[in-house]
């Protein structure tokens, strides 16, 4: 059997078909739990009533069919693009656009600077829709959305924006690496792509994410008080409390710490205080205690050195896939299959090619794995909140913000395994519940 380009073609489009038709599986898989499951779990009753769950239930089955609807597009689209040899096609508009401005050909990193424009705002505009949708039609729908058109368009530009600005650097010296490195070039890739990485991480709590939320200090009193403590008993380089104005987009909540080097600044979503709204006679939010359970769960990140075993892995990831693409990128076979003549291989192409195309399968792994790991850095973090004697309080917040979230709390196993990167509500339930009676009886 010859191995051509319609070959190598169709096993391209059957790797992205399996996936593909595996994830609809699930998915369809849970949707049927939602449809179906129309009892309180016995664990959960103190906290969710029957509307409340009920709420959850709809939620859910509104998101899971937008996530397949939007799935089946992307799949459609990739086919069609992949079929008829569209990313040829950008690269030939990409070299017209370069000829307007006088760019020569030639000029490989120019070039690709272009294509990567092109492609990226092209992505932007067929992913808007479902962004509009999902933002003012499904979160709107179930009372989380809080964004208006306005700040939603300048929020989507300065997105667009800043991928451009990140990106297209990085991409540029990358291009430059790979085309001077040598027989080395993969060692110096890794190191550029490694000190980027780290220098992006240090620098986004001060100067990315500013970029679209205000920070403002947590004011002095009692939660401030409870958090430096908290801070100080377990010799944390504490630096900053701020509270995030999350409220202007969303009222789903969330707390965490940043900083990868030096002091840490703890983060609040305004939406994770307690509030009562008058109007509506509800309670959202923790309370001052729950709010530090929930925090001694994320400093239990940092004891464990989650952050930075995470680093590691990926950094040996990156390296894999730098290895494999330079064992591949020099088949030409890789390049005539999408439409360029032989011998012209732009670098760019090779890297989508190779790293998105080629090794599909092996990120699929990857990505189950990580999230089973993600799963097991949640239930250790949450133990260490039980050994500073939260787990009561960690119970109660992640009941209340599951019922703020309107987080549905029963899950398939083979859709969570997959998909979720933390435990679902009732195995963290069932699993601190453990934790606090070997406490107890130690």
């Amino acid at each position: 059997m010859v191995f051509n380009e319609d070959l190598l073609l169709l096993l391209i489009l059957v790797f992205v078909w399996a996936e593909y038709l595996w994830e609809l599986y699930l998915s369809l898989r849970q949707l049927k739990i939602y449809k179906t499951n129309n009892t309180i779990p016995q664990d959960l009753k103190q906290m969710l009533n029957e509307n409340s769950f009920k709420k959850a239930r709809i939620y859910g089955i509104d998101k899971s069919r937008f996530r397949i609807f939007k799935e089946l597009f992307n799949i459609i689209l990739t086919t069609v693009i992949l079929y008829n040899q569209w990313v040829y096609t950008v690269w030939s508009k990409s070299e017209a656009i370069a000829a307007f401005f006088n760019i020569s050909s030639d000029q490989e990193i120019l070039m690709s600077c272009i294509f990567m424009t092109f492609v990226t705002v092209f992505n932007f505009i067929v992913n808007m829709p479902f962004t509009v949708y999902a933002t003012f039609v499904l979160e709107e729908r179930h009372g989380f959305n809080k964004q208006t058109p306005g700040f939603f368009i300048k929020d989507q530009i300065k997105s667009l924006a800043l991928s451009l600005v990140i990106t297209l650097p990085i991409i540029s010296v990358a291009i430059y690496i790979i085309m001077l490195g040598g027989n080395m070039f993969i060692v110096w890739l890794w190191l550029f792509t490694t000190v980027v990485s780290l220098f992006l991480l240090t620098i986004y709590p001060s100067v990315i994410a500013p970029i679209f939320d205000k920070f403002e200090p947590l004011s002095d009193g009692n939660l401030r008080k409870g958090i430096e403590s908290l801070a100080s008993r377990l010799n944390f380089p504490l630096s900053q409390v701020y509270i995030l104005e999350g409220s202007k987009r969303s009222v789903h909540s969330n707390a965490y710490f940043s900083g990868l080097f030096g002091g840490k600044r703890i983060v609040l979503f305004d939406t994770l205080l307690e509030k009562h709204d008058e109007t509506k006679n509800i309670t959202t939010g923790c309370t001052d205690d729950e709010i530090l359970g929930v925090l001694a769960h994320e400093l239990g990140h940092w004891k464990c050195s989650h952050i930075y075993k995470s680093i590691v892995l990926t950094e040996v990831n990156l390296l894999l896939l730098f290895t494999a693409f330079g064992l591949l990128f020099k088949n030409s076979l890789l390049y005539t299959t999408l439409g360029f003549a032989p011998g012209h291989e732009p670098v760019i192409i090779g890297l989508i090619i190779v790293l998105q195309l080629i090794l599909a399968p092996y990120n699929s792994l990857l990505s189950f794995f990580a999230t089973a790991l993600s799963r097991k850095y949640e239930f250790e973090a949450d133990n260490f909140a039980v050994s500073l004697d939260y787990g009561k309080e960690l119970k109660s917040s992640l009941l209340k913000l599951g019922k703020d979230n309107l987080d549905y709390p029963i899950y398939d196993k083979l859709f969570s395994a997959w998909y979720h990167s933390h435990p679902t509500l009732l195995h963290r339930m069932e699993n601190i519940k453990k934790q606090m009676a070997n406490k107890k009886e130690n």
